[in-house]
């Protein structure tokens, strides 16, 4: 929340109220206890509320959106806990994307100042932890950094192959020329940050899975750029899904061989 804060007051306000949405709504709803505690309905509203105040101007109907946003990604997020289908931040991206279309091409809200704002650009290796920032659309080095911290509170070997995994994203996008300026601002590495999160792990063969996961998310990146659409973690989600598919067969294959 530091770290959201001190990128921007109008999102932190929108993280607080849509969690605060998210939350109460998972209560009345009377969904799990224990999954409330452990925030499982509040994460994906929060980046609802964020991405919403990112990419709009704080208007009446952009507040109400975040409420609305939060309620729906809830409610979405306990379908899928139902089903015992590991969503990670996919009903963030629905109802963000939903909310996105109507508000611009229906109701003609403006952009916010954000998107001018100029972002760091410096060429060192900050750029792994404006990555951590760009997950929750903080393009600078000092937020990213409070987010690495939080990550590596709760699990150093998380934290450390999530920042790993941004700086191989870096420069894995330079191979392919990808903009300097993208690679630099962390917007080609925040959702390798998550991959390197969801598979990190103390054997080799983990290692090698964040690889493939994040290699998938960088391919699903670029071709969302040619198209010209807004990515948000749906790369992360793309490839984080299709790695625990390879997983799962390999581990039917190996079963029947033995």
């Amino acid at each position: 929340m530091i770290g959201i804060f001190y990128g921007s007051i109008t999102m932190g306000v929108g993280a607080l109220l849509a969690v605060s949405v998210g939350t109460i709504t998972a209560y009345l709803l009377q969904y799990d206890k224990d999954q409330i505690a452990n925030g499982i309905y509040g994460f994906s509203a929060t980046l609802v509320g964020v991405a919403l105040t990112f990419y709009f101007e704080a208007t009446l109907i952009v507040w109400i959106a975040v409420v609305i946003g939060a309620v729906l990604a809830t409610v979405i997020q306990h379908w899928f806990s139902n089903k015992k289908i590991p969503v990670f931040t996919f009903p963030f991206i629905l109802v963000t994307w939903g909310i996105m279309y109507l508000l611009k091409d229906v109701f003609s809200v403006g952009p916010s100042a954000f998107l001018d704002i100029p972002a760091e650009i410096n060429q060192d290796f900050a750029f792994g932890f404006r990555g951590y920032g760009q997950v929750i659309f903080q393009g600078s080095t000092l937020a990213g950094l409070l987010f690495f911290i939080g990550v590596f509170v709760n699990s150093p070997l998380q934290a450390l192959y999530g920042f790993f995994g941004a700086v191989i994203a870096g420069f894995m996008s330079r191979l392919y020329d990808a903009p300097i300026e993208l690679v630099m601002t962390g917007l080609l590495s925040y959702n390798a940050v998550l991959c390197a999160i969801v598979f990190s792990g103390d054997k080799i063969k983990d290692g090698i899975w964040v690889i493939i996961a994040i290699i998938l998310s960088l391919v699903v990146s670029f071709i969302m750029s040619v198209y010209q659409m807004t990515p948000l973690t749906f790369p992360f989600v793309a490839g984080t899904w299709s790695v625990l598919i390879i997983k799962k067969m390999t581990a039917r294959i190996s079963d029947y061989k033995y």
